[in-house]
């Protein structure tokens, strides 16, 4: 299932919270070999952990984290803005309308219809919040799979060449591309928006748009 969870409420969900933050670490550390830190419990986290940030994560039936990405208003701190304005000319990335997906993690096991059921809920994000768009950092990998799932981003800049190149850029939500993602999720359109509405405590189903990160 997938469950939103913003970050001073995850010590409420210490299995989930902690199988999150060694996932990262394992393939963020171990496998991709970035340079990020990883501390005496084996969690990878970073300083827009500490800013409260949303998450979207799939959990298993066994609480267990599957996959996960973290969302923050461009209004605040952000990576595009702190780290990588060189792939916009300097230009920031500001708006109330638009936040920043990073960290787009999978469990070492996850089933194959994570990644699909992740970009689903950050549809739901971008619905009920009343946002225009995403922005991210992504590499080719990353490319690939969106274009798998028609969900390209509109490409805002690009450096470096090959599998060393990254991008940035722009989703918007597309209606037409919802029920590919879904398909490949295997979640209908009703279980999507109830485990929105379970997650933030709505009971009417007429979903909300009076969100804001506290």
């Amino acid at each position: 299932m997938l469950r939103y969870v913003y970050g001073n409420d995850l010590e409420k969900f210490p299995r989930l919270q902690d199988s999150m933050f060694r996932d990262r670490a394992e393939q963020f550390h171990t496998r991709l070999g970035w340079k990020v830190a990883v501390d005496a419990q084996g969690w990878e986290r970073d300083e827009y952990d500490a800013l409260n940030p949303l998450y979207v994560i799939w959990e298993t039936a066994s609480g267990r984290h599957g996959g996960s990405m973290r969302f923050l208003p461009t209004t605040g701190q952000t990576m595009v803005n702190d780290h990588f304005l060189h792939l916009t000319d300097g230009v920031r990335i500001e708006s109330p309308l638009i936040w920043e997906c990073t960290r787009f993690c999978l469990a070492p096991d996850a089933d194959r219809r994570v990644t699909a059921a992740l970009v689903l809920g950050a549809g739901e994000v971008m619905q009920n919040f009343s946002l225009s768009h995403f922005v991210g950092v992504f590499d080719p990998r990353m490319e690939r799979i969106y274009r798998m799932l028609g969900v390209n981003p509109d490409v805002i800049g690009r450096k470096g060449e090959g599998e060393a190149e990254i991008g940035i850029g722009l989703w918007e939500f597309i209606e037409s591309a919802r029920p590919r993602v879904q398909g490949r999720a295997k979640v209908t359109k009703a279980q999507s928006r109830l485990w929105f509405n379970a997650s933030f405590g709505i009971t009417d189903g007429a979903g909300t748009r009076a969100f804001a990160l506290a």
